[in-house]
């Protein structure tokens, strides 16, 4: 149990090498572009940065549902030769009120109305009130919609950060209808809140028989740069949500977006194109008109292009906002909050100063109680410091304050691990054993009591790594990583460093 082949003692100098060489990217500037230069990036509360707490604009969640439900409504009672007096919606009690064209009629109406299939089941509560028909949003409802487009909401903000190439964001939600968003090294997020307070909902529709009046079934959208309005049927032709791509390329000498659809998507541009040769199409982003050419034959390839007076950098923000998907609701920025670099400055000499002293008072510890084994604790303790760096380093990941004080308690938990096997030591001699066999025994008892210890404490804070957000996260990472260096260094290392003494002076005592 106490033999280390050459082989294995090559072996963890080795793994001590390479974790020496993986840190050292954090503390010098890399010689050339090509080596592979991974470092441990810095969280918002070091680094500097932006804070935006945004919210979700859920009345228009609601508006854009009862728009659609009454939709849904007309259709629904045409196709089964049915009309109506009026169908009118109401906002603020999130309702459609359905008139029937004649008494004779209303059974069959409510026969429409309670076949009507949900987004959600229970989404739909149907009454009668003074011979009128009330559709309804029921409350849970809309709470569970409210969620799911924080959630839908989340991931479309995530893929237009990741895009702008903003190094580990932190994007988490906040209550029912909120999304906070941290962005280290960022100070001036312009651009960012440019990106997530555009929907990008992109729909194609055909223009109303007459362009300057708006009809049944038609609206009245603007045009760019401030050219007048249009109306456009409230129709959706083509969903923008069939784009499988988008891309800001260059045509006769000006920037264009380019549109690539999936199958669905396809098959509709076709079909409109196909039946309205001649006919104006327009592209509405987000209640604008973006332009709206004339059909002037089939497109059957499901290719499509926007063109306008695009920089390269508008063709490029469209493009992404495409790809990336159109948010539910629009998103308002509530709160923001930047975070200077001298700030960030004072918190990495706070936290170094305090990981240091610690570091520092544990090391002094070692040695005045357990002397030479002390001094090889604490050459392990050194290494797994810089094992803990070293793994950081090679996932690039983020270190915070809270990250910080999680190494400076995982230095604590592997000094707990030393002490425990010292004292084993010490007691073995205490009851008169030798030298070599005090040192086996010592070692044999206390991996057990270490390897559970720790292995709980490592299942605690991998949970608290899966179910936390923000700073929580950051902590159970750096113990989590803490905890198998601490294995490592406490069972291999410093049993190596004491094995190879005791081969090199055979003493009549231990020195603990």
């Amino acid at each position: 149990m106490l033999y280390y082949s050459r082989l294995r003692m090559l072996g963890v100098v080795g793994i001590c090498l390479i974790s020496a060489l993986l840190c050292l990217p954090n503390f010098i500037k890399s010689p050339s572009q090509s080596l592979p230069w991974h470092q441990v990036h810095l969280g918002l509360d070091l680094r500097g940065g932006s804070y935006l707490l945004l919210q979700l604009d859920t009345k228009t969640l609601q508006h854009d549902r009862l728009q659609s439900l009454e939709g849904e409504i007309r259709q629904g009672l045409l196709s089964a030769h049915l009309g109506y007096g009026a169908i009118q919606r109401d906002d603020a009690t999130t309702s459609v009120l359905v008139t029937p064209r004649a008494e004779s009629e209303k059974d069959n109406d409510r026969k429409v109305l309670e076949d009507l299939t949900p987004s959600t089941p229970g989404e739909l509560a149907i009454s009668e009130k003074d011979g009128h028909f009330v559709v309804s949003l029921t409350k849970e409802s809309i709470r569970n919609r409210a969620r799911e487009a924080v959630s839908r909401s989340i991931e479309i903000v995530r893929r237009r950060i990741d895009s702008t190439g903003a190094i580990d964001p932190s994007i988490a939600r906040e209550g029912e209808d909120r999304i906070v968003l941290e962005l280290p090294g960022i100070s001036d997020p312009q651009r960012i809140k440019s990106l997530l307070g555009t929907t990008a909902r992109m729909t194609f529709h055909l223009v109303a028989p007459d362009p300057t009046h708006a009809g049944p079934g038609a609206t009245m959208l603007p045009l760019p740069e401030g050219r007048g309005e249009i109306a456009v049927e409230d129709r959706i032709d083509v969903d923008g949500a069939n784009l499988a791509d988008a891309a800001a390329t260059m045509s006769d000498n000006q920037w264009v977006v380019e549109l690539k659809f999936d199958n669905k998507g396809a098959d509709d541009f076709a079909r409109i194109t196909t039946q309205n040769v001649g006919k104006p199409f327009a592209i509405v982003l987000d209640g604008r008109v973006l332009t709206s050419p004339v059909i002037n034959g089939p497109i059957t390839a499901g290719r499509g292009i926007i063109t306008g007076n695009f920089t390269a950098r508008s063709a490029s923000d469209l493009a992404l906002l495409l790809r990336a998907g159109a948010l539910p609701a629009p998103l308002t920025v509530v709160e923001q909050r930047s975070i200077g670099p001298s700030l960030g400055v004072a918190s990495i000499h706070a936290g170094v100063i305090s990981l240091t002293v610690g570091f520092v008072l544990v090391v002094l510890f070692m040695l005045l109680f357990y002397g030479r084994f002390g001094l090889y604790a604490d050459i392990a303790l050194f290494a797994n410091l810089i094992m803990i760096l070293a793994i950081l380093s090679l996932f690039e990941a983020t270190l915070t304050l809270p990250g910080m004080a999680g190494i400076l308690l995982t230095l604590g938990m592997a000094v707990d691990a030393n002490i425990l096997i010292n004292e084993r030591i010490r007691e073995e001699v205490r009851q008169g054993r030798k030298p070599l066999q005090a040192l086996q025994a010592g070692f044999q008892r206390a991996t057990g009591t270490i390897i559970d210890s720790n292995a709980t404490a490592f299942l605690a804070h991998v949970m608290l790594f899966v179910f936390g957000t923000g700073a929580v996260r950051n902590f159970a990472l750096t113990i989590t990583i803490g905890i198998a260096t601490t294995l490592f260094t406490t069972l291999v290392l410093s049993r190596m460093l004491i094995v190879r003494w005791y081969a090199h002076k055979r003493p009549q005592e231990l020195p603990v």
